[in-house]
């Protein structure tokens, strides 16, 4: 067998075993998937080919984010450039949501990397990894940083709050219309550019939305006021 050829199976069993990877974490969940669940799902009869092509259950969760990250990027810096010199909050949500749902459409169906993503944020562990390969997206970075720019004054812990919120809806609603989507149920918009319309209205008058001052100790005055 020549290199070429034996570089060419080993590159294709490596996109097996991420292909089945994604797909049983997305479906149960990075915690409960074994390893060994993982290559027989990928047709691989020695149970070790995760662990000898990947590493760690870490590091296959990695390679699967850098599998999608080059695309998703590419999208980024297109939206990145359409929007340049924008200081409207609604034009710096659209290029966070939209290379995502563009990237999930652009992939058919049956997908499963927006459920992949919404069980790794849900691992205490594993969510380091998710947020540690977005840190080096430079599009994604400059992104954030116009997107802080535009926005209206807010206190730290409201802007945490919101950022917090953000990041779930866009996770999770991605990850509910793809499960809807893989199992033939309704979903509220036809498609993912329409999906992604939904997103940015919502998460731009989250951004946006008004600011009730939260007493200082209210916990305290509530327990003196019962006595």
């Amino acid at each position: 067998m020549t290199v070429a050829v034996r570089a060419e199976r080993v590159g294709a069993t490596r996109e097996r075993i991420l292909a089945a990877a994604e797909r049983l974490f997305a479906e149960h969940g990075v915690v409960a998937v074994s390893n060994r669940q993982v290559s027989e799902a990928a047709g691989q009869g020695n149970n070790a080919a995760v662990g000898y092509h990947f590493g760690t259950k870490a590091d296959l969760v990695r390679a699967i984010v850098r599998s999608h990250a080059e695309r998703i990027e590419g999208l980024r810096r297109r939206a990145l450039g359409e929007a340049e010199g924008s200081a409207e909050v609604r034009d710096w949500v659209a290029c966070l949501v939209r290379p995502i749902t563009e990237h999930l459409d652009a992939l058919g169906r049956p997908t499963w990397f927006a459920r992949f993503g919404a069980q790794v944020m849900t691992d205490p562990v594993l969510r380091g990894i998710m947020i540690e390969e977005a840190l080096t997206s430079p599009s994604l970075v400059r992104i954030v940083e116009e997107l802080d720019r535009c926005l209206p004054e807010l206190p730290p812990e409201v802007r945490a709050e919101r950022n917090a919120m953000a990041s779930q809806l866009m996770v999770h609603m991605c990850a509910e219309r793809e499960r809807a989507l893989a199992e033939g149920l309704p979903t509220p918009r036809p498609s993912w550019d329409d999906a992604a319309t939904g997103l940015i209205d919502a998460i731009t008058a989250l951004w946006t939305a008004p600011v009730t001052a939260v007493p200082a100790r209210m916990g305290v005055t509530r327990q003196e006021g019962r006595r």
